[in-house]
């Protein structure tokens, strides 16, 4: 399989491609966000990647989810994405959980034995709940924020969850952390600040936010070279 990722290697060289293939990640939804995020880490090279997600495809999320196809409406995301990483690297070793992260699953988890925990979760007390544990854990953290009623990629950025504006996801996770004590809240995320009336989520914002989510691994590996 090397061959294919001599792209990588020239980009990133053969030291930070060992550290990302030695990885061990854990992504927290399989949507529209969390989707393009395990394609672009299994395209650059990861190979150990846990996915947790309980949903299956609907028809509204044809417009902009990695996974969602006709053919395969009703059946697990985790299922389908984890046939198409494995399809584009058969090596790779993908394991996928098909439950929702909450009160009742969250003992599940023991965080500090991955590398690095990431969060594309859309329920504001899931992703409170995830927050609380995995900063708390020794993994490295990142999360997405909102990408929905964002229409500018343009406007996506990352940094410090204790500075985002403009985003009711993040808003909302505030309210809800005040309940817990000494959580750290300058963990790193992806955000737009983009304030709209509109409702909707479209595919190029998702996207760039998943990659996004995924670019901030890739560059945390390469730091550490």
């Amino acid at each position: 399989m090397e061959s294919y990722f001599d792209r990588t290697i020239q980009a990133i060289g053969p030291s930070a491609f060992d550290k990302l293939q030695n990885a061990n990640i854990i992504l927290f939804g399989a949507g529209g966000v969390g989707g393009w995020c395990a394609e672009a880490l299994v395209r650059t090279g990861v190979k150990h990647l846990t996915i947790v997600d309980f949903d299956i495809i609907n028809p509204s999320n044809i417009n902009r989810q990695l996974v969602a196809m006709r053919a395969n409406i009703g059946l697990p995301k985790v299922e389908q994405l984890r046939k198409r990483l494995l399809n584009i690297n058969p090596e790779a070793d993908i394991t996928v959980i098909n439950e929702r992260y909450c009160d009742k699953t969250a003992e599940l988890f023991d965080f500090n034995q991955y590398d690095y925990v990431l969060d594309a979760i859309d329920s504001v007390p899931d992703k409170t709940l995830l927050i609380t544990k995995a900063t708390r854990s020794s993994a490295t953290f990142f999360a997405s924020m909102g990408a929905g009623r964002k229409y500018n990629p343009g406007e996506i950025r990352v940094g410090r969850f204790n500075k985002v504006y403009g985003c009711p996801l993040a808003r909302a996770l505030r309210h809800h952390l005040k309940s817990y004590d000494n959580i750290n809240t300058s963990f790193t995320c992806v955000w737009s600040p983009e304030i709209s009336t509109d409702s909707g989520t479209i595919a190029p914002v998702v996207m760039t936010f998943g990659a996004t989510l995924a670019d901030l691994v890739i560059n945390d590996i390469i730091q550490c070279k």
